[in-house]
């Protein structure tokens, strides 16, 4: 029994995205027929191709670094010892890394095991949404105008240490999965 506690508590958001699909699917049976799930499963595939190599290379970066990195190699620059520059290190880190989430998330977890404390995590998951340097850069910058970019940033700059913050002080207890 505890193998499959275990399992649920370690898939649980994969099984509700799979209950959820196989919802929708049966509901596109019902309405269009067979071709439409079969040309719904193909766009599905080629999102996967799509996202595939984005993947696979957060996870290896994320491999490398978590072999570079010794345990408890980060737990002076951002560990829960690491007061406010830690919060500010994570959130400049945050700001700095690029691309979606199949990046950012593996570096997380690396990070998690190299000592960085979940204030520290939390600063750095806050800062890579609001404030990446690729987004003000690519969307903001040409479609808003630098006044707008200039203005959200300056916004949203301290909430990333706010949040780290906060983060360390809810007695929530949290430890890396390993």
């Amino acid at each position: 029994m505890p193998a499959v506690t275990a399992f649920l508590r370690r898939h649980a958001s994969l099984l509700v995205i799979a209950a959820i699909s196989v919802a929708a699917g049966v509901a596109l049976w019902r309405r269009d027929g067979g071709d439409a799930v079969g040309r719904a499963l193909y766009h599905a595939w080629e999102l996967f191709l799509f996202i595939m190599p984005s993947l696979l290379a957060g996870l290896l970066l994320a491999a490398a670094l978590r072999q570079l990195m010794s345990p408890g190699a980060l737990g002076r620059w951002m560990g829960a010892d690491s007061g406010w520059m830690g919060l500010l290190v994570a959130t400049i880190a945050g700001s700095l890394t690029p691309g979606g989430p199949m990046a950012a998330f593996p570096l997380v977890l690396v990070l998690a095991g190299a000592g960085a404390d979940r204030g520290a995590l939390v600063a750095y998951i806050m800062s890579w949404t609001l404030n990446g340097f690729q987004r003000v850069l690519v969307y903001e910058l040409p479609l808003l105008g630098p006044n707008f970019a200039i203005m959200r940033v300056l916004i949203t700059l301290p909430m990333p240490l706010l949040a780290g913050w906060v983060a360390r002080r809810l007695p929530i207890a949290w430890e890396p999965p390993k």
